[in-house]
């Protein structure tokens, strides 16, 4: 399973941990540690039972909590001090959109917009509302909302918080090199600007993700190094250079990077593309060991209610694996998001379950934005290739191939394969190597 950079697939993580790195850190935990700072506001509560300030500064001490732990029984407990706090003071805005941010890492996509517009009502220059205003219009494929709000935080704070999501955008809409421009931007004013190290190697971690995403990987390489100089040990930036080794065919480094990400948090895409990396030098006992790994995430973490939705069905999708799961869990995704790669798995799954024209039909969602993404070129490419059309087959495995020809430890191999059985040798050589 190839990682991708979260904000135009929303897979990578829960968004409870992708949005962390586009928050703007807690009021009390930049200076001290979370458990310290929601010490101090339990104990304030417990003297100021009716002061809503107090129940916001609790909500934001676990929020900062659920961000280093990656424990998101932390979000429930914010849930219920924000809630308080409003319920004390309605027209509270930090509040409400702290509250806000919740709402999205639980996948509550119109409830984090609600909350999100009542923080904007109360207060039209919060830009940090705003973002999350805009995450989460982005996130149910309201493009042009999310355009005209990210533009509304952009004049009110050209920053990196603004930068990383305009960015975003950008990199979903067909603009790739305005995409990392973006988020050079971004890193430069982290820098200047002393953001917190967290939300400054989130964005580096973000532009390596891009430039991987091109093929280009030691411009990648270079970021996510970067990354790991500004936050040690950063999970993200472990496993995107762990990505970058597996496309170099420095496996044993691959495996050693991602096994040290897992160990920070352990999250189904890391797992699966662990997997990925053992069965590609045919290591299978542990492969599968990886792949039953990110099965008990899933189902653990669905009692905890986190949804891997997604991740999961590209997962099962991917390797052929319980594919009527693979719908399902796809066409539940849909219910909740109508971005580019909801329609994205959708295809997927539909096409590794006997459905190519209904295939056909979601790939063609997905593609309207022209996002220039190589996986969903190689599942247009694949798709046209059961129904018999070689002129787009050839059109999209090359354009696959030519956008990133390490998009997938195996795919990009099928793609190869494909194109020279459709008689396009010539392109299937250019990147035949997958060198640039």
């Amino acid at each position: 399973m190839q990682m991708r950079a979260h904000r135009y697939v929303g897979m990578t993580i829960v968004s409870a941990f992708v949005l962390a790195g586009l928050w703007p850190g807690s009021l009390l935990a930049q200076s001290t540690s979370a458990d310290q700072s929601i010490g101090f506001a339990q104990r304030q509560v417990t003297r100021k039972p009716y002061d809503a300030t107090v129940y916001h500064r609790l909500g934001d001490a676990y929020i900062q909590k659920a961000r280093e732990s990656g424990d998101v029984t932390y979000f429930d407990l914010a849930e219920r001090a924000l809630r308080k706090a409003l319920e004390l003071a309605p027209r509270y805005g930090d509040a409400a959109r702290h509250l806000a941010f919740v709402l999205y890492s639980r996948h509550d996509f119109d409830g984090a917009a609600r909350e999100a517009q009542r923080a904007v009502d109360l207060n039209p220059t919060d830009a940090h509302a705003l973002g999350v205003l805009g995450d989460a219009y982005l996130e149910v494929g309201k493009y042009e909302a999310a355009r005209e709000t990210y533009g509304t935080m952009t004049r009110l704070r050209a920053d990196l918080y603004s930068f990383s999501r305009r960015s975003g955008l950008r990199s979903l809409t067909g603009d790739p090199e305005g995409a990392l421009e973006d988020l050079r931007l971004a890193i430069a004013d982290g820098r200047a600007g002393r953001r917190p190290r967290e939300s400054v190697a989130w964005a580096q971690w973000q532009l390596g993700s891009d430039y991987f995403a091109l093929g280009r990987l030691p411009e990648a390489e270079a970021q996510y190094q970067g990354a790991l100089g500004t936050y040690p040990n950063y999970y993200r930036a472990l496993a995107g250079l762990a990505q970058v080794r597996a496309a170099q065919r420095r496996y044993e480094q691959a495996i050693e990077l991602y096994k040290r990400a897992l160990g920070v948090i352990p999250l189904p895409d890391y797992a699966a593309a662990l997997g990925d990396v053992y069965a590609r030098i045919g290591r299978s006992d542990e492969a599968r060991r990886q792949y039953d790994l990110v099965e008990y995430i899933g189902r653990l973490n669905a009692i905890n209610k986190v949804i891997y939705n997604r991740e999961l069905a590209y997962f099962y999708a991917d390797h052929d694996m319980k594919l009527e799961q693979a719908l399902d869990l796809a066409k539940k995704e849909l219910e909740v998001r109508k971005d580019v790669y909801a329609y994205d798995v959708l295809a997927w799954a539909l096409l590794k379950n006997g459905s190519p024209r209904e295939a056909l039909a979601a790939i063609t969602e997905a593609l309207k934005l022209g996002t220039r993404d190589a996986r969903l070129f190689f599942h247009a490419g694949m798709i046209h290739h059961e129904l018999g059309d070689a002129e787009q087959t050839r059109h999209y495995l090359g354009l696959a191939l030519v956008t990133n020809p390490h998009f997938h430890p195996f795919h990009s191999e099928t793609a190869r394969r494909v194109l020279r059985e459709a008689g396009a040798e010539e392109t299937a050589r250019v990147v035949v190597g997958g060198e640039r």
